[in-house]
């Protein structure tokens, strides 16, 4: 039956779930300004009737109610649209980060025409040109000099200025990791907090919004999912990996490459495993660093490499004005003093590698000659080997353009004698050197008795860089250079000896007399007509391909990744304004919500007084 003073107790109940109500609308307007806040409301329910239907009840008509009772305060959250939030974040900062470092590289190109490698490269050519007209002058050799080192000097300026953005996108990555793991560690142990909270009934919401802003800054650095398989445990998943599982966190962590940049990869620390990223400011970062960055360093090393060998090609078998002969123009420094290009790549004390940049076959050829031979040739390529098929009605033209269009990392021209040259490019693996031939063979004879690189056919006699002498596959003639140390564009320089005495600079070739006739300008013809040849190892055929390619890549790149930036800004600025419509905090509405309970705590404590009077009077007032 109903107690006399189960009005008081009603009116209690009441007075506490509008007090719990104001409360909380407090709590909203102190918090609005919070970031990763959301709104929270009070669910309020009736409190169980005084008579249950069971057949203890009293026998009286309906059942009395006993007042209200808080039931939870829960926040005002769509979760839906969260999960949306956080797996497109990941894009937006990717871009962001894409457009910021090449504005960066867009400087970088968008220098001055007159300084421009490219200017000071077409003075190189012109400065051969005047020699080619006036063999005997020292004023053209002395131009030739000082042009080719102010290009030498714009090359490695180049290389310094990508290489600055190579170290800084290093440095952002070191300090992006740190970040993930901080962030994934604090979810984590939040993970924790909310786990025991809710297992004492209470509803956690201030940890689950610090849990939620805590993802939402994850999500800008690594493209991350977020799971909850039971009310206990949250997991949050990076590229189909997990990052955190309850109070579980996974860390990253940097250790050595072991390549020429001195970088580091990132791994999974408790499993040593590659941790890749393909979205967010960490996967940008990483492919800025590892792939564009090192393309145009890749890029601009093999324009050096492979400019510098032509020129040097044909000025070591040219003669000065002073009668010497067999310099290089300009220098290049071997990657290993033993001529064979012996190594010892994994540091176990024997040489088990051979570095090798070109090899150069003892036959004249004929680029309009059909070879009159089939098989197939395999070269190292990207990842593996790569065949390349060729038929006795194929020319040698047509032999050497099928190699240089395939995917392999060797490329092929006729030299000034017309024979065969296989020429190495850069490696598209950070894990293989650049400038290292790595594997050729030849089923048939075009590579062997044809243009006489290598001793015979078949694998029995393949040329493969991974074991030391790797050159006694070579034809007994074949001539080969060791390849060069590491990023040629950051040390590439005139010959001191030229430098030293301008007249060793060659501009003709000796005779069969054994003199160099007056007037002769045919080295300094050849070497400046290298400009507009065919002789660009690589996809680009010319060095003006080179420039032409260099700029638009770099211009088109910047544009697609500021493109993208502004559609996902747009699509991040929507959805986050969609998410501030129901998660935010609005002024007014919450004033609203406490002027509203106001009256019904002011109702409640009028209800208290009158059901006190009347108890007063049944106790005090009743039968005198």
């Amino acid at each position: 039956m109903g107690s006399t003073f189960s009005g008081i107790e009603l009116g209690k109940r009441s007075i506490m779930a509008n007090t719990d109500a104001i409360t909380t609308a407090g709590h909203n307007i102190s918090n609005a300004n919070t970031e990763g806040y959301s709104r929270q409301r009070v669910q309020i329910k009736e409190f169980d009737p005084l008579y249950k239907p069971d057949l203890e009840r009293a026998e009286r008509a309906g059942m009395i109610g006993q007042g209200v009772d808080v039931q939870s305060i829960n926040r005002v959250r769509d979760e839906l649209l969260d999960q949306r939030i956080v797996g497109q974040a990941n894009l937006e900062s990717y871009w962001k980060t894409r457009s910021d470092y090449y504005t960066m590289l867009e400087q970088i190109y968008n220098e001055p025409y007159d300084v421009s490698i490219r200017s000071n490269m077409d003075k190189f050519w012109e400065s051969w040109q005047e020699l080619s007209v006036n063999p005997e002058s020292q004023a053209a050799r002395q131009a030739i000099v000082t042009r080719a080192e102010t290009l030498t000097d714009s090359i490695k300026d180049r290389w310094e200025s990508l290489t600055g953005i190579g170290n800084l996108l290093d440095g952002d990555i070191s300090a992006t990791v740190k970040q993930v793991n901080s962030y994934s560690k604090q979810i984590a142990e939040i993970n924790s907090e909310i786990v025991r909270s809710k297992a004492m009934g209470d509803n956690p919401n201030d940890l689950m919004d610090r849990r939620d802003l805590l993802v939402d800054k994850l999500s800008q650095l690594v493209n991350v999912t977020t799971d909850q398989r039971d009310s206990d445990e949250f997991m949050v998943h990076v590229d189909g990996r997990v990052l955190v599982q309850g109070s579980i966190s996974r860390e990253i962590a940097e250790v050595p490459r072991f390549d020429d940049t001195g970088y580091s990869k990132l791994v999974w620390k408790d499993t040593g495993n590659d941790a890749v990223f393909s979205g967010g400011k960490l996967g940008a970062l990483v492919e800025l660093r590892d792939v564009d960055v090192r393309n145009e360093i890749q890029n601009l090393n093999t324009m050096t490499m492979n400019f510098s060998d032509l020129v040097n090609d044909v000025h070591r078998n040219a003669v000065g004005a002073n009668k010497v002969t067999g310099l290089d123009f300009f220098v290049q420094h071997p990657f290993v003093e033993n001529t064979n290009g012996n190594f010892d790549r994994n540091g176990d004390g024997t040489l088990d590698t051979s570095y090798v940049f070109r090899f150069t076959g003892t036959n004249e050829l004929d680029l309009q000659q059909q070879v009159g031979i089939e098989g197939v040739m395999t070269l190292s390529g990207k990842s593996g080997n790569v065949s390349i098929q060729y038929h006795h009605t194929d020319t040698v033209e047509t032999v050497i353009a099928r190699i240089n269009d395939s995917t392999s990392e060797v490329k092929a021209y006729l030299d000034k004698n017309n024979h065969l040259v296989l020429k190495a490019t850069t490696a598209a693996s950070v894990e293989n050197p650049d400038f290292v031939i790595r594997h050729v063979e030849d089923s048939g004879y075009f590579l062997a008795q044809y243009s006489g690189i290598l001793n015979g056919t078949g694998a029995a006699n393949a040329y493969d860089f991974a074991q030391a002498d790797a050159v006694d596959a070579l034809s007994e003639n074949a001539q080969f250079a060791v390849a060069p140390v590491y990023n040629p564009s950051a040390y590439v320089e005139v010959n001191k000896e030229i430098k030293n005495d301008v007249m060793s600079v060659a501009a003709g070739y000796i005779d069969a007399s054994g003199n160099v006739p007056a007037g002769d300008g045919r080295a300094a013809v050849e070497i400046a007509s290298i400009r507009n040849t065919n002789v660009m190892v690589g996809q680009m055929k010319t060095f003006d391909d080179y420039f032409a390619d260099s700029v638009t890549n770099v211009g088109l790149k910047g544009e697609q990744a500021e493109t993208n930036l502004l559609s996902q800004t747009a699509i991040m600025d929507d959805l986050r304004n969609m998410r501030d419509s129901i998660s935010g905090v609005n002024i007014d509405e919450e004033l609203a919500e406490i002027m509203k309970f106001q009256h019904g705590y002011n109702a409640a404590a009028r209800f208290i007084t009158v059901w006190d009077n009347l108890v007063d009077t049944v106790i005090n007032k009743l039968g005198v």
